[in-house]
């Protein structure tokens, strides 16, 4: 068990892929906002690489382990401690009764931090899945943040624990994380000719996009397009301005939606329907990274990508977390 000290500024359970097959229900999937370090955090303590771990946004989190566990920290580096001694990233490390876990805040790189543990977080399964939705307020520990006193269970792990720890990743597995964060990206639903300009949709390619401090899991708000030209004067029937569209699904997670001049990715906890249009989605394999871009600070520049690529990155993501990725 893990009893929490300080919750941080946002700390939650969270795993992958998240609560899936209830969009028309209007609930979203939630899930890790960078699978990629839950993944490999669950990988390092033996756990299938969707399991939930605990997701740290910002930092400050602190807790005492009340039992002997096997833990991994990925993610940015928050400067992770353990009873005041630093722990390394991306590799496994034995924790016994008593210990305390603290972290600073996010790095010059990065903007959250992942805890695998061997057995992962016991917390009841809500339609499927062990993650928090803030926004719906269901899900993980009682639908919310993780505060003081609160206490976690922890799973069965996979092996023992002695077995467990020590392992690392190799070199290469472990992500490289950057100020401007690169994302592959397929045209559409609401594209060129009809909704953008040809011009308009080269704009989005053709920039960075800084990511703005109103961002949270339901949102990552990207700078004013000033510059963004639509293909029609107004919405029509939908709104006065050309980025209105009448009431449809969200392609979530990793829609581009365009609100008024304002690209914003819609993301883990986003809404599953709305009037504005969507310009371009953001493949599977890189939503990753947009849990990483510091609001703020960091920077979004979208690459086109075609099916058959996003299909093929997709499975090498598969790979990538899993265990072929031990040193």
């Amino acid at each position: 068990m893990l009893k929490i000290i300080n919750g941080g500024i946002e700390t939650v359970v969270e795993d992958w892929p998240g609560r899936i097959g209830y969009l028309d229900n209007g609930m979203s999937s939630s899930g890790a906002f960078d699978n990629v370090a839950l993944g490999l955090a669950n990988v390092l303590v033996g756990n299938q690489p969707g399991e939930a771990g605990i997701e740290i946004a910002g930092g400050y989190f602190q807790a005492e382990f009340e039992t002997d566990a096997v833990i991994s920290v990925t993610g940015t580096d928050m400067k992770p401690t353990l009873n005041n001694q630093p722990i390394p990233l991306w590799e496994s490390i034995k924790v016994n009764k008593g210990d305390v876990i603290k972290f600073s805040h996010f790095a010059e790189f990065g903007f959250r931090a992942y805890i695998g543990v061997a057995g992962g977080i016991d917390v009841p399964l809500v339609l499927g899945s062990k993650s928090t939705c803030l926004f719906g307020s269901y899900g993980g520990y009682e639908g919310r943040k993780l505060q003081k006193d609160d206490v976690l269970k922890f799973g069965k792990p996979s092996k023992d624990l002695d077995s467990l720890k020590g392992r690392k990743l190799k070199p290469e597995a472990i992500p490289e994380y950057s100020r401007e964060w690169v994302l592959r990206a397929i045209p559409g639903p609401n594209t060129s000719p009809d909704y953008l300009t040809k011009e308009g949709m080269d704009y989005l390619f053709a920039n960075s996009h800084k990511v703005q401090l109103n961002s949270n899991r339901s949102a990552v708000r990207l700078a004013e397009a000033s510059e963004l030209s639509f293909a029609r004067p107004d919405g029509g029937v939908a709104g006065s301005h050309p980025s209105n569209v009448l009431d449809h699904a969200y392609a979530i997670r990793g829609s581009l939606n365009i609100c008024g001049n304002t690209p914003i990715l819609l993301i883990a906890d986003g809404p599953t329907l709305g009037g504005y249009m969507s310009a371009l989605h953001v493949i599977n394999a890189d939503l990753w990274k947009i849990g990483q871009g510091t609001p703020g600070r960091d920077f979004i520049k979208f690459v086109f990508c075609t099916q058959e690529e996003a299909v093929e990155a997709r499975k090498q993501q598969r790979e990538w977390l899993s265990e072929k990725s031990l040193a």
